[in-house]
């Protein structure tokens, strides 16, 4: 096989993954970044969404809250608010914060929308990394 990436996913409170990877696929505040080995070094935000990456041939994904990732040739480190692994995610827990959270958005007064689309975003992600 040929070149691999060392992902390491890490938050304040633990190390989340460690692995080696073929691709890496990340939620930058502009927009999905794609990382595969031999990328160019860089350092980017990371906004609330999907992380996935692949590895012999099998995707995988978790769910990150904000953040910044360090992109060398051959390492990938996250060092994320929050991160969770699929089976951390409550489906029940999410569908029920989407839900509050799509509702309180149509009456919400403009010192609160960040906060609020901020849930919405992270409940939507969660789900999203559970298939839906």
């Amino acid at each position: 096989m040929g070149q691999r990436l060392h992902l390491e996913i890490v938050t304040r409170q633990r190390r989340v993954l460690q692995t080696e990877v073929d691709e890496v696929r990340l939620p930058g505040v502009m927009g999905e970044l794609g990382i595969l080995p031999g990328h160019t070094p860089l350092l980017t935000a990371l906004a609330i969404g999907r992380v996935a990456y692949t590895s012999g041939g099998v995707e995988h994904q978790l769910v990150v809250k904000d953040g910044f990732a360090e992109v060398q040739p051959d390492r990938v480190t996250v060092l994320a608010r929050d991160a969770r692994l699929p089976d951390e995610i409550d489906r029940e827990h999410e569908l029920s914060e989407r839900d509050q959270a799509s509702e309180e958005l149509k009456t919400v007064d403009f010192d609160d929308f960040e906060n609020i689309s901020g849930r919405l975003r992270s409940a939507e992600a969660s789900l999203e990394v559970l298939g839906g």
